[in-house]
């Protein structure tokens, strides 16, 4: 059993930052790879990016990349995103997941654990 929660989110004028972290319980957080998902009022969740459990390869959604930056920690169990020049489009719910599977990084379904979720919300 994984228990993960996120915290950093808040709310912060357009093109500013933001860092989310993203807290793992237990000591195998370096078995799973790790992934932040989003979901904005009336849409479906929407991947962000993911990281590997090692932490030397990432993949990011197009929205966002060259904007974001995943990260972990192992030794702290825990995994950030780094978000800067936020526009009002990133407003979501930012859900913190973590994975051992062959599945797409990409999707829901293959991630086995999840978070409470952190409101991020970005004024204009």
């Amino acid at each position: 059993q994984v228990q993960l929660v996120e915290s950093g989110g808040g709310l912060v004028q357009a093109g500013g930052s933001l860092k989310l972290s993203c807290a793992a319980s237990g000591r195998t957080f370096s078995a799973y790879g790790m992934g932040w998902f989003r979901q904005a009022p009336g849409k479906e969740r929407e991947f962000v990016a993911a990281v590997s459990r090692s932490g030397g390869a990432t993949h990011y959604a197009d929205t966002v990349k060259g904007r974001f930056t995943i990260s972990r920690d192992n030794a702290k169990n825990t995994m950030y995103l780094q978000m800067n020049s936020l526009k009002p489009e990133d407003t979501a719910v930012y859900y913190c997941a973590a994975r051992n599977s062959i599945l797409a990084v990409t999707i829901t379904q293959g991630y086995n654990y999840w978070g409470q979720g952190t409101q991020v919300t970005v004024s204009s």
